[in-house]
């Protein structure tokens, strides 16, 4: 993750709340320097204070991520969006939370709906990474054909593709 401002995220409300502002910047800063567990006690926390959507959606992706909850991630991170349908944050936690569990498609149209809502660099580096394919094997028959398709699986689970 890249270093990002935490107050960005959180709602007028929340600033009034110095405690729930200072937990939810460590948790930010724990996040962005790859601590998953870490980043979950201080967003935990912040919750606790006062049920903010921002902190509910990154501790769904906390737990969803760190304790395999997937479900119970996701139920966050709708709940958020449900808040603020306007936060294309929401939309790139659900679809990290969609990586975890692997499904690719829920995650694609995850990360389309929140840059449907405004730019945003992690969702675009995600759209990326996530959403390009690579060539087929053989370029001169179909990406459907069954040539195509199982023996780039069978390359894909080798580590050669």
């Amino acid at each position: 993750m890249t270093s990002i401002d935490p107050v960005q995220y959180m709602s007028p409300a929340a600033r009034q709340s110095p405690e729930a502002e200072r937990e939810f910047s460590r948790g930010m800063a724990k996040l962005a320097g790859g601590d998953v567990l870490g980043a979950m006690v201080h967003f935990e926390k912040a919750t606790a204070i006062g049920a903010e959507p921002a902190c509910l959606s990154f501790l769904g992706y906390c737990i969803a991520k760190e304790r395999g909850q997937a479900k119970k991630g996701l139920a966050f991170c709708q709940k958020a969006l449900a808040a603020e349908p306007d936060n294309p944050v929401h939309s790139l936690n659900m679809a990290r939370i969609h990586l975890v569990t692997g499904d690719k498609p829920a995650a694609l149209a995850a990360l389309r709906s929140g840059a449907a809502h405004g730019q945003h660099q992690e969702i675009a580096a995600l759209l990326d990474s996530v959403g390009t394919r690579k060539p087929p094997i053989f370029s001169f028959l179909h990406r459907n054909h069954p040539l195509n398709k199982y023996l780039g699986k069978i390359l894909r689970r080798l580590g050669l593709r």
